[in-house]
């Protein structure tokens, strides 16, 4: 019916997400509730650690701290609402719900990216500058980068989301996606979205690509400064202290921009939907688990608040 796919969407929005899966998408659910839980609890874990040791009151940490709980946040604004609608029938978001999770996400992600430059800048700092690092990365600078990172995301976030939702939407209420995500919302407006679309990529290119810009330049003058260096040893600890922090650096991005930038003509709905999991529901759990794997600071640090608090209950 034509007069149908010309009225304006009010009230809900239908999310087909996994209904394909159908009886499969109970055993979606127990992989998802189990990666929730464990995404909450290793980056709640790391979040204490942090804060209960000294040792690691280090501006690496810091931005750690800032790191997880955008994790948190962003599977938080995804992953509770998927589970329920995995179990039940009738996949519907109000268009407040809609406009919330989509800001969420928005905010998180691009605060995660300025966070993750704001590292690398840390990591530049304390291999090329040594002698100069505790002046460079003050506390007040920490303070100041984290802020910048979450006040970009959050006020970018919120004119787009704005923006979207205040233009009239048209046609069918139903979203070929498990969550509210800008591509098929931008599909939905009944007017040619190509000043919205120019605004998101816009965003891509100072928020996303340039923090990566920065962190690859940080990089390159970590690498050539870390090959000058004369022992071996020397070499690998540099190295050492740089590899976690890569390696978030490249799962992050990589899903990121994997669900962004998928090639059209290669990709299904089942594809993308599965890219953008990895997106909201693995990386996020990843997070903790490469930071205590790869850092013996941390391992201290776990083996100590673990021990110290037998320790006092026993003398107690």
């Amino acid at each position: 019916s034509h007069a149908a796919e010309n009225q304006t969407i009010s009230g809900v929005f239908i999310l087909l997400g996994f209904t394909y899966l159908n009886k499969l998408q109970i055993l979606l659910f127990l992989v998802l509730l189990v990666a929730y839980l464990l995404t909450l609890m290793g980056n709640l874990i790391i979040i204490l650690l942090i804060k209960l040791n000294p040792s690691l009151h280090t501006p690496m940490y810091f931005f750690l701290v800032n790191l997880s709980v955008s994790e948190i946040c962003v599977t938080t604004s995804v992953t509770p609402q998927l589970l329920v609608h995995l179990l039940v029938e009738e996949k519907t978001i109000s268009l407040a719900g809609c406009a919330a999770q989509l800001n969420v996400f928005n905010i998180t992600g691009l605060a995660a990216c300025c966070l993750l430059a704001a590292m690398a800048y840390d990591r530049y700092v304390a291999i090329c500058h040594p002698l100069h690092y505790t002046t460079i990365m003050s506390g007040q600078v920490c303070a100041l980068l984290a802020c910048i990172s979450w006040l970009i995301g959050i006020s970018v976030a919120i004119v787009q989301t704005t923006w979207l939702f205040s233009l009239p939407l048209c046609g069918s209420n139903r979203i070929p996606h498990y969550f509210c995500y800008i591509q098929p919302l931008q599909k939905m407006l009944c007017i040619d979205p190509w000043k919205n679309v120019i605004f998101g990529l816009a965003v891509m290119v100072l928020f996303v690509m340039s923090p990566f810009l920065l962190i690859v330049l940080s990089y390159v003058r970590i690498i050539s400064t870390v090959l000058k260096l004369p022992s071996a040893e020397g070499r690998r600890k540099a190295f050492s202290t740089c590899s976690s922090h890569l390696t978030v650096v490249t799962l992050l991005y990589g899903t990121g921009l994997l669900s962004y930038l998928k090639p059209t003509s290669s990709s299904t709905p089942e594809s993308d939907l599965l890219i953008f999991l990895m997106h909201t529901a693995v990386t996020p759990m990843m997070n903790p688990i490469i930071y205590t794997l790869r850092n013996k600071e941390v391992k201290v640090a776990f083996r100590n608040t673990v021990g110290g608090r037998r320790k006092r209950s026993k003398t107690n």
